[in-house]
């Protein structure tokens, strides 16, 4: 199954392994599936003289990884190909203690006083980009936490299960049963949703002392193309870094394919994302990931910045470069059915809706490309756009009006997403020209409406305009010296992926010209 490059590739990765781990595997015999689990499996193990496997007849597909002798907390019901080749690598690497996804000593405190038993399980779907980074914060949880057990279910292969469970979007992650997350998630906001559940060893975090401020001569909050730009900027000039954010890549990551980036013909946005990593940890910058910025408070020329972890920092110059996320619809409805028939990954929910009826509410790029992947999937495929066009490209346009399966219908206004209390049934939608109101009859609501910047805890502290994008000048200043913004939390034209890398080397330069004229310390 492994070709002997991939071999290779593994037997150097596993080459420092300490303990002996065994893929514990219990597979019905005539299960679909069997060969190529056990294939898969025993490929992986035959890199490393630290790695076996143990096979057993069971009921359905599952391996757990055991580490000398004992149980790691560890389960897949899937076979972990795609994107989750990667989760089943670090699971082994972490629990070695070698994994390069290991949060810092903060983050790990946090998650070892969490109280327990939790039995975690997430259902995935091998074609989701957003389920690894769930699946692997979960796993390093269930490594740090002996009270803490995490499964990898692949959706397409426990289909019944689903259906009783009513996951209708990827990744879910139920905890004793009660669903706690749908869709992307990074370490630190799956943590916090724990500790709000389950609570924590008070005795074993010690909250009794206001933690220290640490001081830098830059803050970058985000670690997307422009923060990473701005870091890598930074610190060449030879300043003390930090980079605050809740994961390296930002919204980078839910990108499928990237064929834009100029000298790179093609690449991923988990590849570009990984690249982004590379080449930050080339430079001395103290990345704090699984943060998010609660709280700025001016102190003369210091921005004083605490974070959800508790802890503060501060730095004359702070750039903000927190990105955008999925824009909603904010219509009666909506919250309450997302994962249950709202959806705004059609790659990752795509295929929970075959041969359905869905609607993609937005007619720009984004939608159009929804609705055009979804048509492959869905009996049919209706578009709903606000404006009296289409914004998507001419040769989107054409494409999407080429497909028999789907109805576009302009100046469409939604008013409110209808379910069962279980499900999506449809969305009330109005003609903008008429007035006329109707229902029409779904089973799923992909929302392609664009993105909302993430100018959070600053849109107190700076200027933002009615969307909420931070104002910026010519040169990413804003209103308060010693803060810049860059990419798309900021008002700069073209929300793009190169534009985002420009900004971010351009608002680290002028904080440097700053400092070098003394207009901030």
């Amino acid at each position: 199954m492994l070709d002997s490059a991939m071999k290779d590739q593994l037997s150097g990765i596993f080459s420092g392994l300490a303990s002996k781990y065994v893929f514990d595997i219990q597979v019905a015999s005539g299960h679909e599936s069997r060969q190529e689990l056990v294939d898969l499996l025993s490929d992986v193990a035959s890199c490393s003289d630290h790695l076996s496997c143990r096979i057993a007849d069971g009921e359905g597909l599952q391996f757990t990884i055991v580490k000398d002798g004992t149980p790691t907390g560890i389960r897949f019901r899937a076979v972990p190909n795609g994107h989750e080749f990667t989760s089943l690598l670090l699971a082994i690497l972490n629990s070695d203690g070698k994994g390069k996804n290991i949060p810092d000593e903060s983050i790990c405190a946090r998650v070892r006083a969490l109280n327990g038993p939790i039995k975690l399980t997430t259902y995935v779907s091998l074609s989701c980009t957003n389920c690894p980074d769930v699946v692997q914060a979960l796993n390093v949880m269930a490594t740090l936490n002996s009270r803490i057990t995490h499964e990898t279910v692949d959706g397409a292969i426990n289909q019944k299960e689903v259906e009783d469970m009513k996951v209708q979007g990827v990744p879910s992650v139920f905890a004793d049963g009660k669903l706690i997350n749908v869709g992307r998630s990074d370490f630190g906001e799956l943590l916090s949703k724990l500790e709000a559940q389950y609570g924590i060893n008070e005795q074993a975090v010690d909250n009794s002392v206001e933690k220290p401020v640490k001081n830098y001569d830059v803050i970058v909050v985000g670690g997307g193309p422009a923060g990473a730009a701005s870091a890598i900027y930074s610190a060449r000039k030879g300043l003390n870094v930090a980079v605050i954010a809740d994961r390296i890549g930002g919204q980078v990551k839910e990108t499928v394919g990237i064929e834009n980036l100029i000298s790179v013909p093609q690449t991923t946005g988990q590849q570009l994302a990984n690249d982004l990593l590379t080449h930050i940890n080339d430079y001395p910058v103290d990345i704090l990931e699984h943060r998010r910025v609660d709280k700025v408070e001016l102190d003369g020329s210091a921005k004083l910045l605490t974070v959800s972890t508790g802890e503060r920092f501060s730095a004359p110059a702070v750039i903000v470069a927190t990105g955008a996320s999925w824009r909603k619809l904010n219509v009666p409805g909506e919250a309450e059915y997302i994962g249950r028939g709202v959806a705004f990954c059609p790659h990752c929910d795509g295929p929970f809706y075959k041969d359905k009826h869905v609607a993609v509410v937005g007619g720009g790029n984004s939608g159009i490309e929804a609705a055009i992947d979804l048509a492959g999937i869905c009996s049919k495929v209706t578009v709903l756009e606000f404006m009296d066009e289409l914004k998507a490209d001419q040769v989107l346009q054409e494409k999407v009006k080429s497909l028999p399966n789907v109805e576009v219908f302009l100046h469409s206004q939604s008013l409110e997403v209808i379910g069962n209390g279980d499900k999506v049934t449809g969305l009330r939608v109005k003609d903008r020209k008429t007035e006329m109101e109707r229902v029409i009859g779904l089973d799923g609501i992909f929302v392609q409406i664009g993105l909302a910047a993430n100018s959070g805890a600053f849109r107190d502290v700076v200027e933002t305009n009615k969307p909420g994008e931070i104002v910026i000048d010519t040169h990413c200043r804003t209103n308060v010296p010693g803060i810049y913004a860059a990419g798309d939390v900021s008002t700069v034209p073209y929300k793009q992926i190169i534009i985002a890398m420009g900004e971010g080397a351009k608002a680290a330069l002028s904080a440097f010209e700053d400092r070098m004229r003394g207009l901030i310390g």
